[in-house]
């Protein structure tokens, strides 16, 4: 149980949170949402004490462990495995405690204890966590100082979610993460064993992970149960009810106003009529529903070019003479097609996307592109690199040479760059207005096509929503990077997947990728048709995998057989030393844990080797 009692919270004059409450249940798994700048952060930090509230508190259990991603990335010589490890510092010190101790009392109690914490599968489930943010075993053990500040906060996401806090805090996570990452972290949290707070944009992750929704907007937090799209349905029935309300009382308001206005003059009616009057004073005005009407995005539609826009044949791209990234790639952009690329972070995916906005030339093979065509490609860069001193008129300005001051306007107005608006410096605009005025600027001349590289960040779940509804009503081609899945289904009718140096079509659709990503099936090679008949060639080849799969299922698990008695062994060293085999009778206490974690790590593999060829022969035999 967390509550929140009557918090206010005021930051340099402005109040961010106030009198919030609410009380959140039981091992919850609560969604914090509102628009940016609400004060969702605010509120996360004063759960963990970051932030002194002016009123109210926070109640929860004591000794409640919260974990929360610091601000800073870890950073040094050490590797992002043994950072993980690291972070489950009840675990570092009962080992380190254990190699010193020679009571053997203690000793028990401190493997009695190493055993209730599941010390011992410790490195595979670290590994295991980090394998799914996208650090394959070669990356784990180099030093985080050769790592981009992106990587670095999945290394910190990693320790987080290893340690296992009682209450887990998540602000933004998937901010720094793929759409492969993303799946993947979808997928643990869904399984996480305790409460959990995040703040998120994500509407799948809203849906799929959490079962309340916390929804702050004016200061005041409002409790919803269920997930983003329960939400939106009690929040539409409640803006009703509170519009019917409004509507009740402007009519009475509006009755007692001409009560008073007829009466008070008159003597017999003057005491009905202050009595009414007072009545009007006390009465307080039920507020409507705040709306943004900033948030707008209107791409402008260009004239029409005919097909195809880009072709690719047999092309290659990098960054070195003769050392290129992707090759071999075979691709036809249309007028009308809406793309996503899909691929894990290093792929070549923002290398593609340049490729197509001409920013790269091709290395080898050929690339035709229809000489008017216009490109407007957006990247999460050109949000960092806008002037802060400048205002969003002067940058349109600029990039506008020669176009009429109504020209300017109107292009900033598409976008809810208006009024006051259009000469804000662009250092006072949010992140997602910021995000916004760049999409404005590479929209300026009307492209025939659109590249968009994570245009999401920093957008709420209503700007998120806002854009959708845009880029389905513009007439040119789109090419998206995201890892926001609803985005890309509402948006993308092909998906092409950067992989294993190229690109290509993937048949399936993203439910199908989504399977592959989590390791739970295959991607279909067809779209869904009917598979062709096998021939005998075909018949006879998967006789063989079969056969193949079948030995491999048994040797994994003769050597899981072995490894488990190996480890009985050893728990009976530690824990009865009288009866243990000579083999292992010799052996310190420490060692003694360390070979253990190995054999139970060779075990999981084993296990995992078995499991496999077993579901494989599985679907042979199917």
């Amino acid at each position: 149980m967390l509550n929140i009692n009557g918090i206010t919270v005021r930051l340099g004059g402005r109040t961010i949170l106030d009198r919030a409450s609410a009380a959140l249940p039981p091992r919850a798994r609560v969604g914090l949402i509102g628009r940016n700048g609400a004060g969702k952060s605010t509120l996360m930090k004063a759960m963990i004490g970051q932030i002194e509230a002016d009123e109210g508190e926070i109640e929860m259990p004591r000794k409640t462990r919260i974990g929360y991603i610091a601000q800073e990335a870890p950073s040094g010589t050490t590797t992002p495995i043994e950072a993980v490890l690291a972070a489950d510092t009840e675990r570092a010190s009962l080992m380190a405690e254990a190699e010193q101790c020679h009571d053997p009392d203690r000793v028990g109690e401190i493997h009695d204890r190493l055993i209730a914490i599941d010390a011992y599968t410790a490195e595979s489930r670290a590994a295991r966590i980090l394998v799914g943010l996208g650090f394959d075993e070669a990356m784990q053990q180099r030093p985080l100082d050769s790592y981009s500040g992106g990587w670095k906060m999945r290394v910190a996401l990693a320790a987080l979610l290893f340690s296992e806090p009682d209450l887990l805090l998540l602000d933004e996570p998937s901010n720094h993460l793929d759409l492969e990452a993303t799946l993947w972290l979808e997928s643990f949290l869904k399984s996480y064993p305790s409460m959990m707070v995040i703040i998120s944009h994500e509407r799948d992750l809203l849906n799929n992970v959490v079962d309340n929704i916390l929804h702050l907007e004016q200061g005041k937090v409002t409790l919803y149960a269920g997930g983003y799209d329960a939400f939106e349905r009690q929040r539409a029935e409640r803006i009703a009810q509170l519009a019917a309300a409004r509507a009740n009382q402007e009519a009475q308001r509006a009755k007692l106003q001409d009560y008073v206005a007829r009466n008070s003059a008159r003597a017999s009616t003057a005491k009905q009529a202050q009595s009414r009057a007072k009545m009007l004073a006390k009465m307080q005005p039920i507020a409507a529903m705040a709306e943004d009407p900033t948030l707008a995005f209107d791409f402008p539609s260009p004239d029409a070019l005919k097909p195809p826009l880009v072709t690719l044949d047999m092309a290659a791209v990098g960054y070195t003479e003769g050392n290129p990234i992707l090759k071999r790639l075979n691709l036809r952009l249309d007028p009308d097609d809406r793309i996503a690329l899909l691929g894990r972070n290093g792929n070549g995916k923002t290398t593609l996307a340049r490729l197509l906005a001409a920013q790269l030339a091709p290395m080898e093979g050929g690339m035709a592109a229809s000489g008017k065509m216009r490109v407007g490609y957006f990247t999460q860069y050109q949000v960092e690199e806008l002037d802060g001193d400048d205002t969003p008129l002067e940058h349109m300005t600029r990039m506008m040479a020669g176009k009429s001051p109504a020209a300017v306007r109107a292009q900033l107005g598409r976008f809810g760059f208006s009024g006051q608006k259009a000469t804000t410096k662009v250092g006072k605009l949010s992140g997602g207005e910021r995000a916004r005025l760049a999409l404005a600027l590479i929209t300026r001349d009307a492209p025939h096509m659109l590249i968009l590289d994570e245009p999401t960040n920093h957008l709420d779940v209503d700007a998120r929503e806002a854009l959708v509804q845009a880029l389905n009503a513009y007439d040119g081609a789109v090419v998206v990077v995201s890892h926001d899945r609803h985005m890309i289904e509402l948006t993308a009718d092909r998906l092409v997947l950067v992989d294993e140096g190229t690109a290509r079509e993937f048949a399936g659709s993203l439910d199908d990728y989504t399977d592959l990503i989590l390791g739970r099936n295959q991607p279909k090679a067809d779209g869904g048709a009917k598979a062709p008949k096998k021939d005998k060639a075909q018949r006879a080849a998967e006789r063989e995998r079969a056969a193949a799969l079948k030995k491999t299922a048994q040797e994994a698990e003769s050597i899981v057989a072995r490894l488990t008695k190996e480890r009985s062994a050893l728990d009976r060293a530690m824990f009865d030393p009288a009866s243990a085999e000579p083999e292992f009778a010799k052996l310190s206490m420490g060692e003694l844990s360390r070979r253990r974690g190995q054999v139970n790590d060779r075990l999981e593999a084993a296990e995992a080797a078995w499991l496999a060829a077993s579901e494989a022969l599985e679907g042979v035999s199917a």
